[in-house]
């Protein structure tokens, strides 16, 4: 957090966010339901995936870009497989019934996949992978995105950040929780800086539009992301992309929009997977395996310039039990974007945590 970051409650937070989604057409247990989705990321530190993407949300519904009432429909259920239209509907919206689907089937059948088509962003993964394995489910999420990501070799894009999350139950509702883009970082950290006015980014993030490894911000901002691992990053993309997009009957590739897409709907594809523990053994059998491997990687002794071994999902807990005591710190040029869009809109600001 730095000296210029203001702060907000949790709930102060979430309040203006469904306020200003409202004003932008969103009705108001959708625009409630988005508002948490993004705040949560905040909460966890994700900020890539927080409220600053309400900027780019506000204006697509304004656009006319997103369908904010759609609720969307099932074309198909096959066993544990249903195909999902969300009719353009908000990602969260979309994500959210999905993750119910995938629920239901998993607890069926034992395992289940539900692939949504013709959707929207739907904020962090990780959100939809936890509300899968709070019922006692292995829940696997990912999505496809837009082409901002030039393939191994290649120096234009046609593939997108395509994150893959998993979740697992865990103790006192902490899982292994893993959210990862398969790009070397979120776009929504280049966002991030781009709205704070940082002059530069770390090396290794972004290419230029020419293709050229970058480290100045607007170029990264107005470029492509780099791809995780080289061509490891390549084809963990194409993986998510087939599972999404090309099974699931949706857009693909450069059909894909995203948050900064103008004058045509998204139509992300995403898949909701969820896993029966209890069809392999016992819960608490599963459990104290899992406290088990966790404690066997977290022996190791730490590297130079470490305390201690972390595994997946150990930062963003500890973030969060700050951030609920001390308040959301939002970078000032995104809470000047978000300030713009509220005069806009009329929409009254939050108070800041005292």
């Amino acid at each position: 957090m730095s000296e210029r970051d203001i702060l907000f409650r949790a709930e102060a937070l979430t309040d203006f966010a469904s306020r200003l989604l409202e004003a932008a057409g969103a009705p108001s247990p959708k625009a409630r339901l988005v508002a948490e989705c993004l705040v949560d990321a905040n909460l966890r530190g994700v900020d890539s995936h927080g409220v600053q993407l309400l900027t780019f949300y506000v204006q697509r519904l304004e656009r006319g870009e997103v369908c904010p009432s759609a609720d969307g429909h099932v074309v198909s259920e096959s066993g544990g497989c249903l195909v999902y239209d969300g009719e353009n509907g908000l990602g969260q919206v979309i994500s959210d019934i999905c993750c119910k689907h995938a629920v239901r089937l998993a607890s069926e059948r034992g395992l289940s996949m539900v692939v949504a088509r013709e959707s929207n962003h739907f904020g962090a993964a990780a959100f939809w992978a936890r509300r899968i394995s709070a019922g006692g489910l292995i829940g696997i999420v990912m999505c496809n995105a837009s082409a901002a990501v030039p393939p191994w070799q290649g120096r234009e894009g046609r593939l997108g950040t395509n994150p893959i999350c998993m979740s697992v139950p865990g103790d006192e509702g902490r899982p292994w929780l893993l959210d990862m883009a398969t790009t070397t970082v979120a776009a929504g950290k280049v966002y991030k800086a781009f709205f704070a006015g940082d002059p530069e980014i770390p090396a290794g993030w972004s290419l230029d539009a020419s293709g050229a490894p970058t480290t100045d911000t607007k170029a990264a901002y107005n470029g492509l992301l780099m791809p995780l691992g080289g061509y490891k990053g390549s084809g963990l993309a194409m993986l998510v992309e087939i599972l999404c997009g090309v099974l699931g009957g949706g857009a693909m590739g450069t059909e894909v929009g995203g948050v900064r897409t103008v004058g045509r709907r998204a139509r992300n594809s995403q898949i909701f997977m969820g896993i029966d523990v209890r069809r392999f053994m016992p819960m608490d059998q599963f459990e104290q395996r899992m406290r088990r491997l966790v404690a066997e990687v977290k022996s190791a002794a730490p590297a130079q310039g470490y305390n201690e071994v972390l595994v997946a999902g150990d930062p963003e807990w500890r973030v969060e039990e700050i951030r609920r005591s001390d308040g959301i710190p939002l970078a000032e040029g995104v809470w000047e974007k978000l300030k713009e869009a509220a005069l806009k809109l009329g929409v009254g600001l939050p108070r800041t945590a005292d």
